[in-house]
C-alpha cells in the first residue's frame, strides 16, 4: 500500500481513536488509518496535536516534518526504533570497507548525473557534456565528476525561463521552491533508511558532523531531479514564485511523493521506491548486493 502524506495548512487539533487520526477544524471532524501515514507536515502555527497522537503515529514509522513562519521546512522527527533488527543492520553499516563506499558513492553519483541528463534531455538541451562526465565517474569520485555536472546542468535547465539562473541554498526565488522540494524529499528518504534498519546519520560520503542525515543526503541525490521537474512545471503554470511561499504553493509539491518512477522495468510511486532503494543499500552493506536500485527517470519525464 502507498503510503499517504498528510498536509496541514490551516488551524487543526489533532489527536487519536481507534487506531484513526482524528483531524478537528472549525469546520469538520475528520479520520483517517495511521496504518496508511506515511509523512505529516504542520505548516501553521496553530496546529494543536496529543503527545499519544505523536507517540503513535511513530510508532507507525511516520515522519514529522516542522515548517516556519515562511511555511520552509525546519525540522524533523523520525522513529528511533524502525526495525527489529536495527542494531544488527546498523552494525553491518558501520563496519561498511572504505573501498564498498567509494563503490556505492560512484554508483550515486552515475545515478544522479544520468537522471540530471535524462531531464536536460526531456528539455530539449544537449547532454553530451553530461553523459562523458557520467561515463567518466571514479570510484569515490575524486575528480569530482559530480560538482562538475551540477555546474552545467544548473547553467541549463532553468535558462528558458530564467537566463542568469544560480543554484544558491540562499539565492533568489526559485532556489527557495528548489529547498523546500529537497527538504522533503530529504524527509522521505530518511523515513525509508529509518524503516530498514540503517542509520541516517552516517553516510557514504556527506560526513559533515553537524549533519544528522548523512546517508539520507547521500542516497537521495539521483531522486532530485524529480523536484527539479515539479519546479520547471511549477514555473511554466505560475511563472516564478514570491519570497514567502504560501500553503496553496506548499500542497502543489507534495505530488512529488507519489511521482511514478522505474526501478528496471518496474513501475513504483516515489514513496516505494525510496524504500526498495534503502533495502538495496542495505544488501550491500550485507555482502548480499554489489548495486544500489536507482531510478531510471527518463520514463518518468517522458510520461509527462
Amino acid at each position: 500500500m502507498i503510503k499517504q502524506t498528510l498536509y496541514f495548512g490551516n488551524p487543526a487539533y489533532l489527536s487519536t481513536k481507534n487506531g484513526q487520526i482524528v483531524i478537528k477544524t472549525d469546520d469538520t471532524v475528520t479520520t483517517r488509518p495511521i496504518e496508511d501515514i506515511g509523512i505529516v507536515i504542520l505548516d501553521d502555527t496553530q496546529i494543536t496535536i496529543t503527545q499519544s497522537t505523536i507517540t503513535k503515529l511513530l510508532e507507525n514509522n511516520v515522519a514529522f516534518i516542522h515548517c516556519n513562519e515562511k511555511h520552509m521546512p525546519v525540522g524533523m522527527l523520525l522513529n528511533l526504533d524502525g526495525n527489529t533488527l536495527q542494531r544488527q543492520r546498523f552494525q553491518k553499516q558501520i563496519e561498511a570497507s572504505e573501498p564498498l563506499k567509494k563503490q556505492l558513492w560512484l554508483q550515486t553519483v552515475q545515478a544522479k548525473i544520468k537522471n540530471q541528463a535524462s531531464l536536460l534531455s526531456h528539455l530539449g538541451k544537449d547532454i553530451k557534456r553530461m553523459n562523458y562526465l557520467q561515463k567518466s565517474v571514479k570510484s569515490g569520485d575524486p575528480n569530482n565528476r559530480e560538482a562538475q555536472a551540477a555546474s552545467y546542468y544548473w547553467k541549463h535547465i532553468f535558462e528558458d525561463h530564467i537566463p542568469d539562473f544560480s543554484r544558491s541554498q540562499d539565492g533568489p526565488p526559485p532556489n527557495n521552491i528548489l529547498n523546500y522540494g529537497y527538504a522533503i524529499l530529504r524527509a522521505a528518504m530518511a523515513r525509508a533508511l529509518v524503516g530498514t534498519g540503517l542509520l541516517p546519520t552516517l553516510g557514504i560520503f556527506h560526513r559533515n558532523q553537524y549533519n544528522a542525515y548523512c546517508l539520507a543526503d547521500d542516497i537521495m541525490e539521483p531522486y532530485r531531479p524529480c523536484v527539479d521537474y515539479a519546479v520547471i512545471e511549477y514555473i511554466a503554470q505560475h511563472g516564478i514564485p514570491p519570497e514567502t511561499l504560501c500553503p496553496k504553493f506548499s500542497k502543489h509539491f507534495l505530488t512529488v511523493l507519489q511521482t511514478d518512477v522505474y526501478l528496471g522495468k518496474e513501475r513504483s510511486p516515489l514513496l516505494v521506491a525510496l524504500t526498495r532503494t534503502s533495502a538495496s543499500l542495505l544488501a550491500c552493506f550485507q555482502g548480499k548486493k554489489r548495486k544500489i536500485l536507482y531510478p531510471e527517470l527518463n520514463n518518468a519525464f517522458k510520461k509527462n
